[in-house]
């Protein structure tokens, strides 16, 4: 199997996993996937959170997933809980595709290291 087949396939199985969970089937696109990886990532589960909050989940997100590829480094929590995470290296300029690839590759990654997926 493929590189390409492979992430797909694991993409898919994370998207069915968390589209039963959270969305009663309907499909989740990858910034609800973010969003979700955010809260959990707070670990503030049952917390109504305003529009910039959602914006700073988001944020913890894509941190989180791409650190092990070295563009962040976990700095510390807050007074608050909120992980902050210092850039160690910037991406690289990246087409919308090879974005999300990029994304969907560090995700897969991070429900791996979970053990949510195999």
């Amino acid at each position: 199997m493929s590189r390409d087949e492979q992430l797909k396939e694991r993409w898919d199985k994370v998207v069915k996993l968390l589209s039963d969970k959270f969305a009663d089937g309907d499909v989740l696109d990858l910034d609800a996937i973010i969003y979700l990886i955010g809260v959990q990532e707070l670990g503030k589960f049952n917390a109504e959170f305003k529009k910039d909050e959602k914006i700073n989940l988001m944020h913890i997100a894509i941190c989180r997933v791409l650190e092990p590829y070295g563009y962040y480094e976990f700095e510390y929590f807050d007074n608050e809980g909120w992980p902050h995470y210092a850039v160690k290296e910037q991406l690289p300029p990246l087409k919308a595709g090879e974005q999300s690839i990029l994304m969907k590759d560090a995700i897969v990654s991070y429900f791996i290291e979970k053990e949510l997926i195999e």
